[in-house]
């Protein structure tokens, strides 16, 4: 097992949205893919119930068939009411990083058929089902019970010299995509999609981010 020998503080510190700094190039082992699942099956799910699936997509008409989707989706994103440029009530700094985002996030969309690895995770169960809609409650135990392990196979990635990103965008034909993958969609929601490949360096520094003391609530709002 080839490690980084980071931290955890590291880590957790260092684990960025990897877009622009991912090697196409270079071919991602299905070995160090499961060294990092192997970890991330370690995280905590809801009343211990284990109901993931982790779906690794490295057969590249598979990848461009659901670039392609994810492309499709992400123009639709853009200029859609969620638009991260919809927000006009932005400062100049923060209108300028997200700017920055968008245009991260437009070399990912045009690229992702380039990456070597997709890792899509699944949950046994679904949210839209109509007993479950609008019950918080039940949606929210339900990505509990996936997101923990999809963020430590991130952090597992990351000391092992792996970008990654999650993205949600591919979701918009989640249908198509379970077909393609005989994923069964009925009994199984996906719940994203991760690019996988080693970073061009390994070098990152800590994201900016709002104080603490701006975020964080004793006993009351």
């Amino acid at each position: 097992m080839n490690t980084l020998q980071l931290t955890a503080e590291d880590v957790l510190q260092t684990t960025r949205a990897v877009r622009k700094r991912l090697d196409f190039e270079r071919e991602v082992s299905r070995a160090v893919l499961l060294e990092c699942i192997e970890i991330a099956l370690q995280a905590p799910t809801g009343g211990n119930a284990q109901g993931w699936q982790f779906v690794f997509v490295d057969d590249a008409d598979k990848r461009a068939a659901i670039a392609d989707i994810y492309q499709k989706a992400f123009a639709e994103y853009l200029t859609g009411p969620f638009s991260p440029t919809a927000d006009d009530s932005l400062d100049e700094k923060s209108e300028a990083t997200q700017k920055r985002v968008v245009d991260s996030a437009q070399y990912l969309a045009d690229n992702l058929a380039k990456v070597p690895v997709f890792l899509i995770p699944c949950i046994a169960g679904r949210t839209d089902h109509e007993a479950v809609a609008g019950n918080t409650m039940v949606q929210s135990a339900l990505f509990g019970s996936i997101f923990p392990a999809v963020w430590s196979f991130m952090l597992a990635a990351r000391n092992r010299g792996l970008g990654t990103c999650l993205t949600t965008l591919h979701l918009a034909g989640e249908k198509e995509v379970a077909e393609m993958l005989n994923i069964p969609y009925d009994s199984m929601m996906q719940v994203g999609l991760i690019p996988v490949a080693y970073t061009l360096g390994t070098d990152f520094k800590k994201a900016s981010r709002k104080s603490a003391s701006l975020l964080v609530h004793f006993n009351q709002w």
